[in-house]
C-alpha cells in the first residue's frame, strides 16, 4: 500500500512539473478562474435574492463585523466604519428633510477627494438615488452638459468647487436645479449650506424599504467618460456592474486584511467602484488621499502599513523619477492595480521598489469587459481563457485606421485577426455582459453598438481600442482609434478642444489630435489650425480660450498654423500623417507653437525647446 502510495505521489510530481514545463502558467490560469467562478456563483446569488442584495447591504453587513474598524484615513483623521455608516443616514435624512428625495432621484456630486464624497454617495445609495459623480476638472459648458445628461434636480457641492458652481448659477436656476454645499455657511443666495442640517439629523439606521425597487439593472451611479460629441458622456452603470467591478480587488488576490492606497480620483470608476467600493464590500481600510504626490507616496505607504496601491500610468512614471532613496524597499505594499503601465516604466517600478505584484487591467467605464494581467508577465494587459471567452465573448478584428471602420468581407461581416496582429476589441452584447449605454444620448449610445460582426444578427460593444495576442494568449493594448486619445490618465474629446479653440478670434478651422512624447504615456494634445483672412496667430487669445474652457490635460500643448486643412472624401478630417510628422520644429515647415505654462501663452516652438522637451528638462 505505501509503495503504490508512494508511485502515485511521484506520479503526480511529475506531471505537475510536466504540466509547469509545457504550460508555464497552467497554475495560475486556475487559480484566476477559480476566483472568477467564485465570482459568478456570488452574483448569481446576489441577483436572485429577494430582496435584492446590494452594495448598500454588503456594507451594513461590514459594518455589523466590525464597527471600529478604520474604513477611511484621511488628512490625519480615522473614520471608523460605525462613523461612515452613521454619518450616511444623517446625510441622507438631511436630504430627505430638505430636498424631498425619493427612490429614483438622480442628484449630482460635484466633490472634492474627501471622505464626504463617500458617506454622501453611501446616505444617497440608502435612499435609493443614483448619483452622477462629476469630474471636478469640469467647468462651464461640460459641467451644465454633465448635469443635464442626468436628469438631477439636486447639485452637491463642497467650498472648493464653489467658484465653478458660481459661474453656472444663473442657468441652474433657470433649469430649476438646486445647489447644496457642505459647509455650515455660504453667503450666495442661491446656494444653500447643508452642513448644519446634517449634523443636527438623526443617525438611526434607515428603512430598507427605502429602496425596495432597486435591483441588479437598476442604475447605481453615472460616471462620465469622455467621447466623440466633445463632452462628457454619463455612463450608467448599474448595481450588477458595480458589483462586477467591485470584485476586481478580490480578482487581483486582495484580502480582508491588506491596507488599500487610494489616490485616483473619486469621479472615476477606478477610484471610487475599483478601489473605494471594492474595500468596502471587504472591510478593508482605505488611505485616503485628494491627490496623487509623488514626494509623499512611499512615506504615506511606511507611515500606514499600505499593502496595495492603484495607479495609472503616469503616476508610477512619476514614482521613477524620483531621486533615489535608500530607503525605498522599505515597504509594506505587495500589490499594484491600474493601468496604462508601459513596459520599461513597469521594470524600472520593480527594479527600484521589490517584488510587487503589478496587476495590468484593460477595461473602459462603460465597457463590458475586462482583462486582468494576473501574471504580472510585463507589457501585457491581461490573458485569454476558456472561462474568460465565456463570461465575456469577444474577437479581435481587423479595422481600417483611416477610415475608422472595422474591415468587412464579402457577406458584410467582420474578419477576425491572426495572432500576433493588431485589431479592434470588438465585445459581445450578452445578459451575462451587457451594455448599458450612455444616460440622455441615444445617438452616442448607438455609436458603441456594432451588428452583424461574426454572423448575420449579433450585436457588439466597440471599444475604440487596439490590441493584439500573441500565442500564449497575452493581450497587449497597441492604440486608441477615433476621436479620443488620452493624456494624464484622462480621456481627451478632441471635437470638444477643437470646439473651443475655434473660440479665439484668430482662428478658423482646428483638427485636433494626439502626438507621441518621448518617455511619456499616451498622447498629448496638438491642434492644427488654419487662421481667418488678414488674421495673424494670437497667442494670448488662443490661451485665454483653452485656458477658461479647458482643465489642464485637454489643453493642446502645440499648435501647427497650416495654409488649409485636409479632409477625407466623406469630409473628415485627416490626423493619421499628422500624428505621424508630430511637433519637431526641424522636420516641419509649418509655424509651430507651444504652450508654456510659466509665461501663460504660446509661443514660438523653436529646436532649442524642442531639445528640452525632449530632454525632460521642460516638463509637460
Amino acid at each position: 500500500m505505501l509503495v503504490c502510495f508512494t508511485v502515485a505521489a511521484g506520479l503526480a510530481l511529475i506531471v505537475l512539473f510536466l504540466l509547469r514545463e509545457r504550460f508555464p502558467y497552467f497554475f495560475q490560469d486556475c487559480a484566476y478562474m477559480l476566483q472568477r467562478l467564485r465570482v459568478m456563483i456570488r452574483m448569481n446569488k446576489y441577483k436572485k435574492s429577494k430582496p435584492f442584495y446590494s452594495i448598500v447591504d454588503h456594507f451594513l453587513d461590514a459594518v455589523s463585523r466590525h464597527p471600529s474598524k478604520v474604513f477611511i484615513h484621511f488628512e490625519g483623521r480615522a473614520y471608523s466604519y460605525g462613523e461612515v455608516d452613521k454619518q450616511s443616514n444623517k446625510v441622507a435624512r438631511a436630504l430627505q428633510a430638505e430636498v424631498r428625495l425619493q427612490e429614483g432621484d438622480s442628484v449630482a456630486l460635484f466633490l472634492a477627494n474627501e471622505p464626504s464624497f463617500v458617506w454622501t454617495w453611501l446616505g444617497l445609495a440608502k435612499l435609493g438615488c443614483p448619483a452622477a459623480l462629476l469630474n471636478f476638472n469640469i467647468r462651464s459648458k461640460s459641467l451644465l452638459h454633465c448635469l443635464s445628461c442626468c436628469g438631477a434636480k439636486v447639485l452637491l457641492t463642497c467650498p472648493e468647487l464653489q467658484d465653478a458652481v458660481e459661474e453656472i448659477l444663473p442657468t441652474l436656476k433657470e433649469q430649476g436645479i438646486r445647489v447644496f454645499i457642505l459647509s455650515d455657511s455660504c453667503s450666495v443666495p442661491d446656494i444653500v449650506p447643508l452642513s448644519v442640517k446634517i449634523s443636527q439629523a438623526s443617525n438611526e439606521p434607515l428603512s430598507p424599504a427605502l429602496r425596495s425597487n432597486v435591483n441588479i439593472r437598476t442604475t447605481a451611479v453615472y460616471i462620465y467618460t469622455s467621447g466623440t460629441t466633445g463632452f462628457p458622456k454619463a455612463a450608467i452603470i448599474t448595481h450588477g456592474r458595480l458589483w462586477g467591478a467591485s470584485f476586481s480587488l478580490f480578482t487581483c488576490g486582495v484580502s480582508a486584511e491588506d491596507i488599500i492606497y487610494v489616490n485616483l480620483p473619486l469621479y472615476h470608476l477606478a477610484g471610487f467602484v475599483v478601489g473605494t467600493i471594492g474595500a468596502m464590500g471587504r472591510g478593508i481600510t482605505v488611505i485616503l488621499k485628494r491627490r496623487f504626490s509623488a514626494s509623499q507616496f512611499w512615506d504615506d505607504c511606511r507611515k500606514y502599513n499600505v499593502t496595495v496601491v492603484q495607479y495609472i500610468g503616469e503616476t508610477l512614471r512619476f514614482l521613477c523619477n524620483t531621486p533615489k532613496k535608500d530607503n525605498e524597499n522599505n515597504h509594506k505594499v505587495r500589490i499594484a492595480i491600474g493601468n496604462g503601465l508601459r513596459s520599461d516604466v513597469w521594470s524600472e517600478f520593480l527594479n527600484r521598489f521589490g517584488d510587487i505584484k503589478v496587476r495590468e487591467v484593460y477595461a473602459a467605464t462603460e465597457a463590458n469587459i475586462v482583462f486582468i494581467n494576473y501574471t504580472s508577465k510585463i507589457g501585457a494587459v491581461g490573458r485569454r481563457n476558456i472561462l474568460h471567452q465565456f463570461m465575456f465573448p469577444h474577437a479581435f478584428i481587423k479595422f481600417d485606421v483611416e477610415k475608422e471602420e472595422p474591415v468587412r468581407n464579402s457577406d458584410g461581416l467582420c474578419i477576425k485577426v491572426a495572432t500576433g496582429e493588431t485589431g479592434l476589441l470588438v465585445s459581445k452584447i450578452t445578459q451575462r455582459s451587457p451594455f448599458s449605454g450612455y444616460a440622455g444620448n441615444k445617438q452616442q449610445t448607438e455609436k458603441k453598438l456594432l451588428r452583424d460582426v461574426l454572423k448575420k444578427g449579433d450585436l457588439y460593444f466597440n471599444t475604440g481600442d487596439l490590441l493584439r495576442f500573441d500565442e500564449e494568449n497575452f493581450v497587449y493594448f497597441q492604440d486608441r482609434v477615433g476621436d479620443t486619445f488620452r493624456w494624464k490618465g484622462e480621456n481627451v474629446a478632441t471635437s470638444e478642444v477643437a470646439d473651443i479653440l475655434t473660440m479665439a478670434h484668430c482662428v478658423l478651422e482646428a483638427n485636433v489630435y494626439g502626438v507621441k512624447v518621448e518617455g511619456h504615456e499616451g498622447r498629448i494634445g496638438m491642434a492644427a489650425i488654419t487662421l481667418k483672412e488678414g488674421e495673424d496667430f494670437d497667442c494670448s487669445d488662443t490661451y485665454k480660450q483653452v485656458s477658461n474652457h479647458l482643465p489642464a490635460y485637454a489643453r493642446p500643448r502645440f499648435i501647427r498654423i497650416q495654409p488649409c486643412l485636409e479632409f477625407t472624401g466623406t469630409f473628415k478630417m485627416k490626423k493619421a500623417k499628422l500624428v505621424e510628422e508630430g511637433f519637431n520644429p526641424a522636420h516641419i515647415e509649418d509655424q509651430l507653437y507651444f504652450l508654456d505654462t510659466d509665461k501663460r501663452t504660446y509661443v514660438a516652438l523653436t529646436e532649442e525647446i524642442y531639445r528640452a522637451i525632449s530632454s525632460r528638462e521642460i516638463k509637460l
